[in-house]
């Protein structure tokens, strides 16, 4: 089998972990637990979501730039998006450049979310499921 798949996999999961991580840091560093929490509690979800939802990118980001179960992490975080797509952006339009960002980026990173399950870590992963274990 030709390696090219396995590397394409994993320069999809290092960037898909990248944007995950650099989320739940802007929300921890920037935004801080304390806004965050805030600002999912004026959505109507009660505030303990946004730190909640911190902590989830930032795990699942490192996981997926580590390759620990990649497929399986990549599904668990399309939530997280369908999240920002249905209360925050999805009323906003397609252009994420429109006023409050629209929704096309987050469709776009449930698009890769999905791709990276069927494609599984890639290479160079620290923990693979037993159906990867025969074929990277």
């Amino acid at each position: 089998m030709s390696t090219q798949p396995l590397y394409a996999a994993t320069v999809l999961r290092i960037a898909l972990g990248a944007m995950y991580l650099a989320h739940g840091l802007l929300k921890l560093l920037v935004f801080t637990p304390e806004g965050t929490a805030g600002f999912f509690s004026s959505l109507g979800l009660p505030g303990f979501f946004g730190p909640l939802t911190m902590g989830v990118e930032i795990i699942g980001g490192i996981a997926l730039i580590l390759g620990i179960y990649a497929r399986w992490v990549a599904v668990a975080l399309i939530p997280v998006l369908l999240g920002a797509w249905i209360l925050v952006h999805g009323a906003n339009g397609w252009g994420y450049a429109s006023e409050g960002g629209g929704w096309e980026y987050i469709a776009f990173l449930i698009a890769a979310s999905v791709a990276q399950f069927f494609l599984g870590n890639g290479s160079f992963a620290l923990l693979r499921d037993r159906t990867e274990a025969a074929t990277a």
